[in-house]
């Protein structure tokens, strides 16, 4: 058992590097975003102007993407990265500055998200990439597993850790722990970590950026179970975005909630992921990656919803908050396996930058619905019914009764949208080697 421990180190050092590295830099820029959605809430007192913060980091993303992936997989991808990352070190220097000199405003704050979100269109396909250069191809589920877990420890650790800086100190602080972490990561790619170049093959070399993009969306058109795949995750990535633009609403508004009930609620998603994340680290692989996507998206939608919909009480909504999350490593590593087994490494630039483009466009649309629907149709709607009335023995008739009420709404088109993807043949397919 340690001799295995120590060649499967051996055989991921170089990744193992960049994942705790990088896992840190998450947990820095992730704590400086909870505080900057406080802080905006706390001004503005509105769900659209929060989720307006979301929006302004994924609509470059996505509009942009699948040009960026062209030219990720012409760049080198250390450099790439070292870029993109200095890139949003810079924008935190600027919000820093901004909030020393008593300046900072909601519109700086889409600035920089903006920018931000156009950085990272070049930075996540070629991180994607590099993670498949440096990982041997067995370990593939076992490197997705331990993304997952990185990822929930982050979301575990993120409103701990912000809370507890900005409650004894302030968000200037949570901002410089931002920067202390990119520099290490900084320092550890710079130096410690060894990309391999991806063999080009010369029809690529001679293809302009606009030839490549659609060459990204060409392999789509053409890998149907892909495809299908991508779009089953562009309806969930819509129906979550809606959630999480207004569960800050209902939370921080409502008599039992407030900073620390999410705080709370949030750690145990980060839980709920970190346990799913060790699970499927160490289990076998399933015999069907696709039944345990399916399965476990369906059991998500059909929980959390309905939970944090009916629940009144931080520990209920925690409860759901677990068992929504709990499966969602299982489907985000069977996934990640399924299109780096599939997609030829040196595509995967490209299809990963049409993915982000068809996959996570639903999510803008999801925030910009969400914070409308809570601010303009939810919260009236609630706020005019009567005591005694069916909707307020449901949903209750303060502050966040109606984003409650669109928890209910969102979780019954989640279920029902899992279904047809479910019984797709052409996602069965993907089984096939």
């Amino acid at each position: 058992m340690i001799k295995n421990i120590k060649t499967i180190i051996l055989e991921l050092h170089s990744f193992i590097i960049l994942w705790i590295t990088q896992a840190l830099s998450s947990l820095g820029s992730a704590m400086t975003n909870f505080a900057v959605v406080i802080w905006s809430y706390q001004q503005q007192g509105s769900a659209l102007t929060t989720a307006l913060l979301a929006i302004c980091s994924y609509a470059p993303y996505v509009l942009l993407s699948i040009f960026a992936g062209a030219l990720s997989d012409r760049w080198n991808k250390k450099i790439t990265m070292l870029v993109s990352d200095s890139f949003a070190a810079l924008c935190s220097i600027f919000l820093l500055i901004l909030l020393m000199t008593d300046n900072l405003q909601i519109w700086h704050l889409y600035l920089i998200n903006t920018l931000n979100g156009l950085m990272n269109t070049v930075q996540q396909p070629a991180s994607d990439v590099a993670v498949s250069l440096l990982t041997p191809k067995k370990h593939y589920q076992k490197v997705s597993g331990m993304r997952s877990f990185s990822n929930s420890l982050v979301t575990i650790l993120t409103p701990v850790a912000a809370t507890a800086l900005l409650s004894f100190t302030s968000i200037k602080v949570v901002i410089l722990a931002d920067l202390i972490t990119f520099s290490l990561a900084f320092v550890s790619l710079l130096f410690f970590i060894k990309i391999p170049k991806v063999k080009k093959h010369s029809i690529i070399k001679k293809e302009t950026v606009w030839q490549s993009a659609k060459s990204g969306l060409y392999y789509l058109k053409n890998n149907r179970g892909i495809l299908n795949l991508i779009l089953f995750l562009a309806v969930i990535n819509f129906t979550a975005s809606i959630f999480n633009a207004a569960l800050p609403a209902m939370i921080l508004s409502r008599a039992n909630g407030g900073e620390m009930a999410l705080g709370i609620v949030n750690a145990c998603t980060g839980i709920a992921t970190m346990s799913g994340s060790i699970l499927v680290t160490v289990l076998p692989s399933p015999k069907s990656r696709v039944r345990v996507i399916c399965n476990s998206l369906l059991f998500s939608m059909s929980t959390e919803n309905f939970i944090l919909a009916f629940g009144n009480s931080t520990l209920i909504w925690s409860i759901g908050a677990f068992l929504g999350w709990i499966f969602i490593p299982f489907m985000s590593a069977n996934m990640d396996v399924l299109f780096r087994m599939k997609i030829p490494i040196e595509m995967q630039g490209r299809v990963y930058s049409a993915r982000n483009t068809l996959q996570f466009f639903t999510i803008p649309l999801g925030y910009l619905c969400g914070g409308f629907l809570v601010d303009y149709v939810f919260e009236p709607f609630m706020s005019a019914q009567t005591e005694g009335n069916l909707w307020v023995s449901l949903f209750g008739v303060e502050k966040g009764s109606g984003a409650a009420m669109l928890f209910f709404i969102i979780g019954v088109f989640g279920m029902l949208s899992c279904l047809p993807f479910r019984a797709d043949k052409h996602i069965w397919s993907l089984e096939k080697n």
